[in-house]
């Protein structure tokens, strides 16, 4: 069972938010982890707010945004090195290019679909605390008709920015759920095992 497949339709809904980014580089918001956190959420929700794309036409290019432009929030190569762990150094260089890409495929494919009728979910934004010295956390909630979702993202600092590396939601890391089927996956297959496994659900 699948991360998305373990929560109801609301809490999907959440989990595809931290999968979304939008068209503004967050280069330019990258002082604290907050305020990048911030950035990305406003535009998050503009687009889905915006009234122009409320038709279908206006869904598949809400979905199109979302897949293009996740990266310019999450670092995926980050997420996939601490992703795999120490299965990591079983891949080729060449095999850890792929897997980069086809696990970027896989989040942005399975997440972004699941949002784009959506747009009236508020986020609070709670406490940021440093974990190392280039690692911090920001706390967010998110508004729902029952109880609130926790959700905390991880982030990185690199090159001048910070960058989403992990997701927790109400203590669910998305790093760990996707290690521990990788992992199921690797104790009986090679890394191009696994990547052919990856390769045909994106495909």
């Amino acid at each position: 069972m699948t991360m998305l497949e373990r929560y109801p339709m609301k809490k999907r809904l959440i989990i595809a938010l931290l999968l979304v980014s939008l068209t503004t580089p967050f280069a330019a918001y990258a002082n604290t982890p907050m305020e990048t956190l911030q950035a990305y959420v406003a535009r998050v929700l503009s687009v889905l707010r915006d009234p122009a794309l409320k038709d279908e036409a206006g869904k598949k290019i809400k979905t199109d945004k979302i897949q293009l432009l996740a990266e310019e929030l999450f670092d995926f190569p980050e997420l996939s090195r601490r992703t795999l762990g120490q299965s990591w150094k079983r891949f080729t260089p060449t095999q850890q290019t792929e897997f980069i890409a086809l696990y970027k495929t896989l989040l942005q494919k399975t997440y972004a679909e699941k949002i784009v009728s959506y747009d009236k979910e508020e986020i609070a934004f709670g406490k940021e605390r440093p974990l190392s010295e280039k690692t911090s956390e920001v706390e967010t909630s998110v508004a729902t008709q029952t109880t609130p979702i926790a959700i905390n993202y991880r982030l990185i600092h690199k090159k001048g920015k910070w960058a989403v590396y992990d997701v927790i939601i109400e203590g669910v890391s998305l790093i760990n759920n996707y290690r521990s089927q990788f992992r199921e996956i690797l104790a009986n297959n090679s890394p191009e095992g696994l990547l052919d496994v990856m390769r045909k659900k994106v495909s």
